[in-house]
This record gives structure tokens, C-alpha cells and sequence, in this order.
């Protein structure tokens, strides 16, 4: 699939600290925007829009925005290498309305993580799974890049620091995108966590997993979101395998098990929509990381 701009690096800084109400003003935080063309849209894959359930979403209202949110705490310390942890957010959403609604900038900040928060937009406010330009080789890659040029200028971290660490993240239909990432195989990522999202693409996962025995997968899925089948066949084709893995309760999940386990498969009682942060599971998967370092 052909780009519909050339894959030229694009960025426009916003103020020094976006203080919007989706994105949150929390208390620590630094929170700004940048416009990357290595994120989803534009792309021609929607260049006439998308129809879902006799609906059109016309590409002008939900296919143009390439917004990515970043939030850093105030005291990262960094030197030469910065972890990175991206969300993707699923149908009917944006980046700062998921990072109001699911208070992820507060779960985040509030996890005290070395680390900075990244939300680039894909399909906005539409019921859509499709990645546009991220599923292409090099895009991520590439907006990686431009990540690490916006936390410059905000003189976040040195010249010369390069990405650590990297988590990909989402919740439902961001199951698609994060999976093409993972395939494409050209920036390295460590974890993945997804939040009732593994509706298919379970092949990218399992050779992901097979491929490197640190490699970490978080899978919570509930009874109604549409995600329990495709999860239980998942954990069969690790048992086929042989490759350990815990399979429990979230009302049984605690740090030791988070810290102690590389493939955790969490069954949630609760709805599609309430995993995220009632309670708070984004920040007590982040504070239990073997990967994530704690800030001072």
C-alpha cells in the first residue's frame, strides 16, 4: 500500500505543557502534542472514508488527524536510553478523550514509572480497527523517531538518548495496529498488554512470543467483549507448544504474580469498558513490570 504524503518527518510542537481537559492536567505531569505524518491517517486506505453499519465516516472528520499525546512525568531521568510505552485506543475514541476517560495520564503518572506515555491517533471517533500507515514497514519505526525529536525539544531527555524499552498497549480494537507493528518487526518490542482486545491476529502474537522467551504478553479479557474464544484458543496453542503460562482470575491477580509470570492471561468479571480503571489495572501492570524502572 502506497503512503498518500512521502514518508518525510513532520513535526509541529504544541505549547511547552498541553493543559486540555481530555488530555488531564495532572498534578506532575508534562503533557504536549505533536503532529507526526508517521502516524495512522492520512492514509488511502480511507481516502473515501469508511462504511460500518450503513454509516459513512468521511476521511475529513475521522481519517485526517495525525495528533500523538505525549505525557512524561516533570522528574523522568533519563540519560541514554528512554522507555517508551504506547497506546492505542479502540472504536468510537481519540487520544485525549482515552486519556480522560480511562485516566490513563493519571494512572500513569501515579505509577511513578521512568518512563513516558504515548498516544497517537488512529482511526478518531470511528468504529474501525484498521492501522492505516502503521501497518506499513518503517512507519512505527519512524515515528518512533519523531517521539524522540518532540521529548528533545521539550528538553526531556538528551541529544543523544535513544529508545529503551518499549510497550505497545490498547484496549478492543487496538488488538489490529499493535499486532502489524509487532509483525513488521523493525523497532524492538518488549511487552504487550492487551485490554479486552484479542479479537484476532493471534499467529502475530504467538510467533512474537515463541520468538524471544523475554518477551512479555498481558491478555485481560472479559465474558461480554467478544474476546474470551479467541483467548481460550490462544491457550491452547500455547499448551500444543509447551510454553508456560498463567491463566487466572482478576480478583486473584497481585504484584508477585504480575513480577513473576511472562504470559499472564486475566479473566474479568467486569464489563468491556471497565478493565482499564475500575480500578486501576493500567497503573498496577505498570507498577509491576519487571521492565519499567521506578522514578526517584
Amino acid at each position: 500500500m502506497k503512503l498518500l504524503f512521502p514518508r518525510l518527518v513532520l513535526i509541529v510542537l504544541s505549547l511547552t505543557a498541553y493543559k486540555g481537559t481530555y488530555a488531564q492536567d495532572v498534578s506532575g505531569a508534562v503533557i504536549f502534542h505533536i503532529q507526526s505524518s508517521h502516524t495512522s491517517f492520512p492514509d488511502t486506505g480511507r481516502v473515501n472514508g469508511h462504511t460500518y453499519d450503513k454509516v459513512l465516516y468521511t476521511a475529513a472528520e475521522h481519517y485526517h488527524d495525525s495528533t500523538v499525546l505525549i505525557i512524561a512525568p516533570k522528574n523522568l531521568d533519563v540519560k541514554e536510553k528512554v522507555d517508551l510505552i504506547f497506546w492505542f485506543h479502540g472504536w468510537h475514541n481519540s487520544v485525549d478523550n482515552a486519556a480522560s476517560y480511562y485516566d490513563l495520564t493519571k494512572q500513569f503518572i501515579a505509577s511513578k514509572r521512568n518512563a513516558v506515555l504515548i498516544l497517537a491517533e488512529t482511526a478518531k471517533d470511528s468504529p474501525d480497527s484498521y492501522g492505516g500507515k502503521l501497518e506499513n514497514p518503517g512507519v512505527f519505526k519512524a515515528l518512533v523517531a519523531d517521539v524522540m525529536t518532540g521529548l528533545k525539544s521539550q528538553h526531556l531527555i538528551t541529544a543523544d538518548c535513544v529508545p529503551g524499552h518499549i510497550m505497545l498497549a490498547g484496549h478492543s480494537g487496538a488488538y489490529r495496529v499493535m499486532a502489524r507493528i509487532i509483525k513488521n518487526g523493525q523497532m524492538p518490542i518488549d511487552e504487550t498488554i492487551l485490554f479486552d482486545a484479542l479479537y484476532a491476529e493471534t499467529e502475530i502474537f504467538m510467533d512474537w512470543i515463541k520468538t524471544d522467551q523475554s518477551h512479555r504478553f498481558i491478555d485481560l479479557y472479559t465474558d461480554h467483549g467478544g474476546t474470551d474464544g479467541e483467548s481460550h484458543t490462544m491457550l491452547k496453542l500455547l499448551a500444543q507448544d509447551q510454553i508456560p503460562y498463567l491463566e487466572t482470575e482478576e480478583v486473584n491477580v497481585t504484584p508477585q504474580l504480575l513480577n513473576s509470570n511472562r504470559l499472564i492471561y486475566i479473566h474479568s468479571a467486569r464489563e468491556h469498558n471497565d478493565i482499564i480503571n475500575k480500578p486501576d489495572n493500567f497503573r498496577l501492570f505498570l507498577e509491576n513490570n519487571p521492565f519499567l524502572r521506578s522514578l526517584k
